[in-house]
């Protein structure tokens, strides 16, 4: 059995310890043993960050914010989906050491290659509240990316939903993914405002009995292009 190597880790603001592990090749972001983002949510990432922006491929400049930059999947995906020179992809990651990382051991990261894309480190609601009415898409994974500070994902916040629909523009997308069912999380977007249409993913994409993976978008009105 091959082993399962730590490349880097850094301490979170509660104490936990993030590790960039590599196993037979494959790196993961795990926390306390269990892996946040790696294998397991590359394809509800990928499938995700797809859905999100295709309906901006044709924009001009499209800007898209990402909540987590992680190990990059959702990021790639959203950069080979638009083309548009003047795109802008915004990643809000508030842990230093994940850029560094994709700086060390991700050369071939779009986050090092795509000049399009750039860093904040503030994924709150104020963040977005300086966003008003800027953004396209608005992409997360509920395991991959930031916790607020109680350590819950920022989407079971109602004041975080309400600056993510105040920061989208007319025919903006919330798009959410998530390793597992969560029957509250449409009522909440659609409390919030959003149209929300729910879709599914299989974890493992080709495998004869694969777990499906549950993806959210929630639009704002009506896309005018």
């Amino acid at each position: 059995m091959k082993p399962r190597i730590t490349l880097a880790e850094t301490q979170l603001t509660d104490g936990a310890k993030l590790l960039l592990e590599e196993h037979d090749g494959r790196r993961s972001l795990t926390v306390h043993g269990q892996q946040i983002c790696g294998p397991s949510t590359r394809s509800a990432e990928s499938e995700l960050a797809r859905l999100g922006c295709a309906p901006f491929r044709p924009a001009r400049q499209p800007t898209i914010w990402i909540a987590g930059l992680g190990l990059g999947h959702m990021l790639a995906s959203a950069a080979s989906e638009i083309h548009a020179k003047r795109a802008n992809f915004i990643v809000a990651e508030p842990v230093a050491a994940i850029p560094e990382w994709h700086r060390e051991f991700l050369p071939d990261s779009p986050f090092n290659t795509d000049p399009r894309v750039s860093l904040e480190n503030d994924c709150t609601p104020a963040a977005l509240a300086r966003k008003q009415g800027e953004l396209h898409a608005i992409l997360l994974h509920l395991d991959a990316s930031p916790l607020a500070s109680d350590n819950r994902p920022w989407p079971e916040h109602r004041t975080w939903l309400a600056a993510a629909y105040d920061s989208l523009q007319q025919g903006g997308l919330l798009a959410i993914a998530a390793s597992r069912p969560d029957a509250a999380m449409t009522k909440r977007l659609r409390q919030t405002g959003f149209d929300v249409a729910e879709y599914t993913v299989p974890a493992s994409p080709g495998a004869k009995k694969s777990r499906m993976l549950p993806i959210w978008l929630g639009r704002k009105g009506k896309y005018a292009g």
